[in-house]
């Protein structure tokens, strides 16, 4: 009897000891996190004192820049205007109305910060998605650690092109058609500063948000979640949700400019399933290979 109880004791022991070591590895996984997580924060501080620095032109030429006759987009479009006339002088922004406005004491002051706060965090996106990548790179394999080498990367340059297009295409055509935009010659068309940098932040930053899309199917497809096969068969749906989602952030009556935004969302999501496809094809592969040794 007193040897199942020294036993129980001893086992008790090694579970507790267990227990105490899981608990360990644990803490020692936050404490990796927490690190990550301040040099990224120390790195978007940074990022946001340069923004403060620069302020003026990020202000000025970057934010108001939407809201300016002679923005690039704007101008580009009066050139293609010239070549194709058939395009109509409509298509040709030379104006946008619309005033933008202060309605609140430390209105301006809150827009600087916001602003400053805003910039410093895309700039350090790309450093965000490399402290992810070493806080998960120790979990992985070596197989997974090489086909996932190259994740902030192309995670970086997928999210700079979606912010670019987003700013250069969506947000001008967006602000030119809401800013002019009136049910009633009644009724003055104005903003406040908030609004507006809401709508360029929105815009802007969930485009490059959306152009996301290729590296969650590539993660979705690692974990098996998703197949090509149901990426396929569900392509008309696809195609409906993304004219939706170009109809939602492009307000404009026109077709052209809803089929502009649209046509990259399209090219998305059918390389998306071009990646699920090719990541699909190396697990048969390797699950093949394995069946077939002696």
């Amino acid at each position: 009897m007193s040897e199942n109880k020294t036993q129980n004791l001893i086992d008790s022991i090694k579970n507790k000891g267990k227990a105490i070591e899981t608990e360990m590895s644990f803490f020692d996984h936050i404490d990796v996190l927490r690190k990550h997580l301040l040099r990224a924060l120390l790195v978007t501080v940074i990022f946001t004192a340069l923004a403060f620095y620069f302020y003026e032109f990020i202000f000025e030429t970057v934010i108001m820049g939407p809201k300016k006759p002679d923005f690039w987009t704007y101008r580009m479009m009066c050139n293609l205007v010239d070549r194709f006339p058939s395009l109509g002088s409509d298509f040709c922004i030379t104006q946008i109305n619309g005033k933008i406005i202060n309605t609140e004491m430390a209105g301006q002051f809150t827009l600087q910060i916001n602003s400053c706060i805003m910039a410093g965090i895309v700039f350090a996106v790309p450093y965000l998605l490399f402290e992810l990548w070493l806080f998960i790179k120790p979990a992985l394999h070596d197989s997974e650690r090489k086909s996932a080498s190259g994740f902030v990367f192309f995670s970086s340059l997928l999210f700079i092109i979606g912010i670019l297009f987003g700013y250069f295409i969506i947000c001008p055509l967006s602000i030119n058609f809401l800013t002019n935009f009136s049910v009633s010659k009644e009724i003055e068309n104005t903003f406040t500063i908030t609004s507006y940098l809401s709508s360029v932040a929105t815009l802007t930053i969930g485009t490059g948000i959306i152009f996301e899309l290729p590296v969650v199917i590539y993660i979705l497809s690692k974990f098996g979640i998703m197949t090509p096969a149901f990426m396929r068969a569900s392509r008309r749906y696809a195609a409906v949700l993304i004219l939706v989602i170009a109809a939602i952030v492009t307000p404009t009556p026109d077709m052209i400019t809803m089929l502009v935004v649209a046509f990259p969302l399209f090219i998305l999501y059918e390389l998306s399933i071009f990646i699920s496809a090719y990541i699909e094809k190396k697990r048969n592969k390797a699950v093949f290979g394995t069946e077939t040794q002696p």
